[in-house]
């Protein structure tokens, strides 16, 4: 990316976890934490840093904004230097300079440190306080299990290959292992493992090894063929939960109990028994094929898709975290949680290629064609939904908290109802990605950027700017910030649907043709429907004000003002509340500036602080566009 994308990504999303702006008038102890972490995330594979870089919290529509640094030369040997020196292995960053306009910023690129150099540490500070992780858009300080982690994962060897000192052979099933003969023969009977002994197979597929003088099971041994016995003892919580909530909502009431399945099992009849469990339970759509007599009910999700989530869930586990795969029926959909993130990017699930955390239980699954082929799995999955006539899964994946999320609704996307309640909004002219995220929003009740992507499968900013549209059309209304921003449906959203009402919500009586103008309004005109300082103003007025978003250009804002102000005189707090913005940020960006250009005048002129100041056009004030003949007041 270059500078200008990296900004663009700045201002539309916020920093993230692979993205950090800092001033650079020098290189602080805050630069050197935020290196050492984009060093030591696991998976990340490294971070940038712009230097020259700084957030005006002031400023809603482009809070990033170029300082620039003052010695680029000077501030790049320092860091280069720093990074060298400060941390127990040096860390190679990347500099480039970069113009904008007639300032300097530093593009810095951290690289992921390999496993056998973390954890990364600052030398003056030593362990833990010295090394920082990146969670989210923030550095935080390792703890004793952070360390642990970062130790754990020099092992060239992966987890699951690791043998368990506690287990003996005698904790292996016979009959597991005579099942994964009978299922690896169902999927190649020419297999030369089939041949050998139960000790040989188990050997060549890494389910256990050699250690000291003895044959010891591996934690993938004990995971494809553990007695469930042995699993309690040694794995108390690594099994598979299926929950039953009544609602569509989790209930952390414990007076509201919901019934749930634990299922500990070797492998194999753990996924069957899981599988079982979840479709017992799930709404069947009858069927009748042509030239049947006979009909078939078939879940509303395809089997073939839940097998595939459990599957998934159970192959991609992270087994270092004592923690269950839980599998949740709501009543509008299947929610399959397992601990562990995903070590592909989400923005590249369903693309070829796989990065199992597993490989020896992967390669099992494979072999027995329990798994897709390589990375086919989730691409397979929204498929076989779009096909059924379904949303496609959701996929969720979070480094805050080391988990991953899939989730199956049941309503058939677009479907007569669905249809029908967004017709409400055909004045909008909505895109189908629009409608997708609207039916997902109001079922769901709230989307944010990963949900939109997995939706319309576009890129991060493409989601943020639909989402922002739809913010500023009056669907959805902006929670949180940065990374954290999600995006709840507006009153006007949530209505029920009242067989073709107007796309419009209840305005002011004497506005009867507004509707036809719908397209050119914003997320003002919800709102502004119940605020009585609108309602007073005259048609023109009203059309004028909501037809402002919070990303209308400031000749659009100085406009709307200046006739406002011809109206009548107001005050700052009226003029936000109206505008839908801060009043110490519209007084700064708008109301002092025109005043001080002659176009408004105060109505207290000797008193400029005074809490009852007001705002009035000045004689002769004109507006910067042509505007209707508007009226004074009365």
């Amino acid at each position: 990316m270059n500078c200008s994308n990296y900004l663009l990504a700045l201002n539309t999303l916020d920093e993230n976890e692979r993205l950090e702006a800092k001033r650079g008038s020098d290189i602080g102890p805050a630069v050197l934490e935020t290196v050492c972490a984009f060093a030591n995330e696991p998976g990340l594979q490294g971070g940038t840093v712009l230097l020259g870089v700084v957030r005006d919290e002031a400023d809603l529509f482009l809070p990033y904004t170029v300082e620039g640094v003052e010695h680029p030369d000077k501030l790049s040997a320092e860091l280069a230097t720093q990074c060298r020196e400060q941390f127990n292995v040096p860390v190679r960053v990347q500099i480039a300079t970069e113009a904008v306009g007639d300032k300097v910023i530093l593009v810095v690129t951290v690289p992921e440190a390999p496993p056998a150099d973390k954890p990364v540490f600052l030398k003056s500070r030593g362990l833990p306080r010295g090394a920082f992780r990146r969670i989210g858009s923030t550095d935080q300080q390792c703890t004793e299990d952070d360390l642990l982690a970062l130790y754990q994962g020099r092992q060239i060897e992966s987890f699951d290959s690791t043998v368990v000192p506690d287990a003996s052979l005698e904790d292996l099933s016979t009959e597991a292992i005579a099942d994964y003969r009978r299922t690896r023969a169902e999927a190649n009977a020419d297999a030369e493992e089939l041949l050998w002994s139960d000790d040989e197979l188990l050997e060549s597929i890494g389910c256990v090894r050699r250690h000291v003088d003895r044959r010891l099971p591996t934690v993938a041994g004990m995971m494809v063929f553990g007695k469930p016995q042995a699993l309690r003892r040694l794995y108390p919580m690594t099994r598979i939960d299926y929950i039953r909530v009544p609602g569509k909502e989790w209930i952390p009431d414990p007076e509201r109990r919901f019934d749930s399945v634990e299922i500990r099992d070797y492998l194999f009849r753990a996924i069957r028994r899981a599988l079982s469990a979840v479709l017992d339970d799930l709404p069947k759509a009858f069927g009748l094929a042509e030239g049947e007599a006979q009909r078939t009910d078939k879940p509303l999700i395809p089997q073939r898709v839940l097998r595939e989530g459990i599957v998934n869930a159970v192959m991609h586990r992270s087994y270092r975290s004592h923690s269950p795969v839980q599998i949740i029926r709501y009543s509008n959909r299947i929610e399959i949680r397992n601990p562990g993130h995903s070590l592909k990017a989400p923005e590249h699930l369903g693309e070829p290629g796989s990065v199992p955390r597993n490989p020896r239980i992967a390669a099992v699954l494979l072999d027995t064609r329990f798994a897709e082929t390589k990375g086919s799995g989730i691409r397979v999955m929204r498929e076989m939904m779009v096909d059924a006539g379904l949303e496609p899964p959701l996929f969720e994946s979070m480094r805050s908290n080391d988990s991953f999320v899939a989730r199956y609704y049941f309503q058939h996307f677009l479907s007569e109802e669905a249809i029908q309640w967004l017709s409400r909004f055909r004045d909008l002219h909505l895109s189908d990605k629009d409608a997708r995220a609207l039916v997902a929003v109001r079922e769901q009740g709230a989307i944010d950027n990963a949900m939109y992507r997995e939706l319309n499968r576009v890129d991060t900013i493409g989601a943020s700017q639909a989402l922002r549209r739809l913010r500023d059309a009056g669907l959805l209304e902006q929670k949180g910030r940065g990374s954290g921003t999600y995006y709840e449906p507006t009153a006007w959203l949530r209505e029920d649907d009242k067989a073709g009402s107007e796309a419009v919500p209840p305005l002011s009586s004497n506005l009867p043709s507004l509707s036809s103008n719908l397209p050119s309004l914003s997320s003002n005109l919800p709102s502004l429907s119940s605020n009585p300082l609108w309602q007073a103003l005259p048609a023109p007025l009203q059309k004028l004000v909501a037809g402002l978003g919070q990303r209308a250009s400031p000749d659009k804002v100085r406009e709307a003002l200046v006739a406002l102000c011809r109206y009548r005189p107001w005050q700052a707090s009226e003029l936000a509340e109206m505008f839908d913005r801060n009043a110490d940020y519209l007084g700064t960006q708008y109301l002092r500036p025109l005043v001080n250009a002659g176009v408004l005048a105060y109505t207290r002129p000797d008193q400029p602080n005074h809490p009852d100041q007001a705002y009035r056009a000045a004689d002769g004030g004109e507006p910067h566009h042509e505007l209707p003949d508007l009226p004074h007041a009365p």
